[in-house]
């Protein structure tokens, strides 16, 4: 069995190496380099690429009945959206999405909750854009695009999370920073949900000077903090705080997703975890952050030097 890894970035060459390790035959093409003629003799696909390029190689799988492995977000507008699953609708149910903060250990602990009396939520993300990663030039980046760029769309796992744990919640409204050097850019984006007898907001940045993650839960029967910078898990039912610990290695999400993604391609049983990732499966979830990027309202500018 030959995987065509397409997009050779950061997250396409961590694809290309997890298949490997796991003693699968991979192939990584790089995007501009890419031909129709590399999908010869594949058994799949793993589409690591900019958003925007994704359409025109979801429809030359669909035309090979190639099952796909594709980057989130699976789109930005509606209607790319809904062109994308009615391409790919033949062959959804042997396809995977990346959304693979599902596979966290602690959210797949919280997820597993009775969420029932949680009237309010919320999951915040932040991280000084400009300290990502060595080598990294965010002016120059596809996070600087506004077309595809952007922290909502970069960040949209926390979005996912959101519709994972709530999916009643619809969207209210979004209300996004940008910068006058970056138009269309949005550098923190605030969104409101509420249905389902919750309420909450998803929040996410390129600005915090601190690395931040976590969700909060506030309930009639008490209150949850999960924070997966400091790897802890707290339940509160007004009796005292239970702590949990987390230990857990980030490549693990993604080695467990793509034997996820191996084991649709070969007809296997898969992990059996909730909220499987398949591409028959994630549609609302995806629906929401196309929603959510075509709402933003950009209700003021930040400042600094992003060059």
């Amino acid at each position: 069995m030959t995987i065509v890894v397409i997009g050779a970035g950061s997250i396409g060459k961590r694809h290309f190496a997890n298949l490997e390790s796991l003693g699968v035959k991979a192939r990584l093409v790089g995007w501009r380099a890419f031909t129709p003629a590399d999908l010869e003799g594949a058994r799949a696909v793993v589409i690591a690429t900019a958003t925007q390029v994704r359409m025109e190689i979801v429809e030359l799988c669909a035309q090979r009945d190639l099952p796909f492995y594709v980057e989130k977000p699976l789109a930005y507008r509606t209607a790319d959206l809904d062109a994308i699953m009615a391409l790919a609708a033949p062959l959804a149910d042997r396809c995977l999405v990346g959304f693979m903060m599902r596979y966290h250990p602690a959210f797949r602990d919280l997820a597993q909750m009775d969420h029932s009396g949680v009237y309010g939520f919320s999951l915040e993300i932040g991280h000084d854009v400009r300290q990502w990663r060595q080598n990294w030039r965010f002016a120059g980046s596809y996070a600087a695009r506004p077309e595809g760029g952007g922290v909502l769309l970069d960040l949209c796992h926390e979005l996912d999370m959101a519709h994972c744990l709530f999916p009643d919640a619809a969207l209210s409204g979004v209300d996004a920073l940008g910068h006058a050097d970056f138009d269309g850019v949005d550098f923190a984006s605030r969104i409101a949900l509420a249905g389902g007898g919750a309420q909450g907001t998803v929040a996410m940045d390129y600005l915090s000077p601190v690395s931040l993650r976590r969700i909060s839960l506030r309930g009639t029967g008490g209150t949850v903090d999960l924070d997966f910078i400091g790897g802890t898990h707290a339940v509160d039912n007004g009796n005292g705080a239970q702590v949990r610990d987390w230990t857990f290695d980030r490549n693990d999400m993604f080695l467990d997703a793509m034997r996820d993604f191996l084991a649709l391609i070969d007809g296997r049983a898969t992990s059996g975890i909730d909220h499987l990732p398949r591409l028959d499966r994630v549609g609302a979830s995806c629906a929401l952050i196309a929603q959510a990027w075509e709402a933003r309202r950009f209700t003021g500018h930040i400042t600094g030097d992003y060059t």
